[in-house]
Formats: C-alpha cells, structure tokens, sequence
C-alpha cells in the first residue's frame, strides 16, 4: 500500500475542505486536563481536534488553540450538535455558540457534525438545515453527520441542499466493524471517520491483537490506529496521557501487512462488538 504519514489529508467531495487523516478524540476530559492534552496532541502533530457539545470542553478545546502557538488554519477542529434545541432558529443558535467555543469570536469550525439521528426525521431535518446556514456562511467549512445509518443519508436526499453529507462518523475498531455502513459510504463518497478507535480500552489485552503488536514491535494502540488508517478510516484516538498522545501518533513507520490486515478483520462481532449498541446497526 502507499506509504502514509501524519501530515495526510482527506478531500471531501464537493468540497474544498479536507480533513487530517489521524485526528484526536477529547472525550471525558475537561479543564486543564483537557487543555493539556490538546496541546500535547498539537506538539506531537496532530492538526485534527475533534469535540461535540455532548463532551462539555468546547471552552477548554478553544482556550487550547488560542495558548497554541500554531495558526487557526492549520488546526482542523470539529465540533457536533447534540440535538434540536426546539426550531430552526434555535438550533442554528446553539451551533453558533458551540462555534464560540471552540473557533474563538466570529471563528469557524472546519466541521459540524450532526451527533445523532435521534428518532424522528423532523428534527433531523431542523438540524440539517441550520448546519447548511452555518456552511453557506463560512462558520463551518464542512458539514455532516455522526452515527447515521444509510437510510437517514438516503432520507435526507428528500431535503438536503448539500448532499450527500460531507463526513460520517461512527464506532469502528476490528470487532465493530460496520460494513454495511462503511461500504455505503465509500459508495457515496462520505468520508468514514472512526470513534472509540482503541475500543476504550476494552481489548488493548485480546491475545490475537497482542500477538500482532509482539511482530511489529508496536503497542496494541498503534497497531489498532495503523489498521484503521489502513482502511481508509479517519480514526480518532484519545488519551489524557502525553507519553500516549505521542505515542499514539507513532504509527507512519510500519504496514500492517495483508496477512495481518485479515486476521484483525476476523475479530469483527457486529453489534456484539459495539461499545455504544444503541449506535450500531
């Protein structure tokens, strides 16, 4: 395969945007740690920063960028709207704060996701549209969606004016795998960005991924990020440690080879493996 390295970029269709192919998760950290942890991401190489507001750091990710002594347009950040605030209006202000946040005063997100499809099309549509206001007036780069299974995408062909949606991001680690999902997207030119990537923790220790990392010299994390890089995902790491952090983006100096690349496809369980099954197919 084409050798990769960290300063890699994925185009989006229809697009002028494009997104870093290794990104980092801040999930559950906060404050000062949250701020740290940032900066140790952009010191090891990072560009790609990855929030929501469901995670509660927005502040702490923009006051991170803001310490940074790199440029806002080298950092990609992203952050997710949790669901609709009640009407349109509402919505489109509700992402507006969260761009606040984390882009700084009259700033911009590179991207807003929408994080949920909820259970009912009319508040995904309310969404919808107040993520395209914000995209046609440049406070988001890119626009699209988390957790959304193919017949929400096709759904929204009925009221979407950017279509298809430039990013999906769902849970993918080997034992969740979500073909189907994946291969639609391909399909349709939807960039596939991977959450929980190290599937938090839960299999760092699972013998088959251990014996792989033993061959390469490599942790299991970073076995678990080159194979998701190796399928084309955008995988989102996250840690709270700097050694980890560093770590973690250590991982354009190996290949997983074919032999290898299948033996970590045969742990996929479907739903089974998911650590978020209500998200999951």
């Amino acid at each position: 395969m084409a050798s990769l390295s960290i300063r890699d970029i994925a185009p989006l269709s229809n697009n002028s945007t494009s997104v870093p192919k290794l990104g980092f998760g801040v999930y559950q950290l906060y404050g000062q740690s949250c701020q740290k942890a940032v900066l140790a991401a952009l010191e090891a190489g990072y560009r790609h920063i990855d929030s929501a507001q469901l995670y509660r750091n927005e502040s702490d990710v923009g006051a991170a960028i803001h310490e940074s002594s790199l440029k806002r347009e080298d950092i990609f950040l992203t952050t997710k709207i949790r669901q609709s605030a009640g009407s349109a209006e509402k919505s489109y202000q509700s992402c507006l704060e969260s761009i606040e946040k984390i882009g700084g005063q009259g700033g911009y997100v590179d991207l807003f996701l929408i994080h949920i499809p909820g259970t009912g099309r009319e508040s995904r549509e309310e969404l919808w549209g107040a993520l395209e206001k914000l995209y046609a007036e440049g406070r988001a780069k890119a626009i699209g969606v988390s957790n959304y299974r193919p017949q929400h995408i096709e759904e929204m062909r009925e009221y979407a004016k950017v279509w298809p949606p430039h990013v999906n991001q769902i849970e993918l680690h080997p034992w969740c795998q979500q073909r189907e999902i994946v291969q639609y997207c391909q399909d349709n030119n939807i960039v596939v960005e991977a959450y929980s990537p190290l599937s938090c923790g839960d299999h760092l220790n699972d013998p088959t991924l251990a014996a792989v990392a033993d061959k390469y010299k490599k942790s299991p994390a970073q076995v678990l990020i080159r194979f998701a890089l190796q399928k084309n995902w955008i995988p989102l790491p996250k840690s709270g440690n700097p050694e980890r952090i560093r770590q973690n983006a250590d991982v354009f100096d190996f290949a997983l080879n074919d032999g290898d690349m299948q033996v970590l496809d045969g742990l996929d369980r479907g739903k089974a493996g998911a650590l978020f099954p209500a998200n999951v197919k």
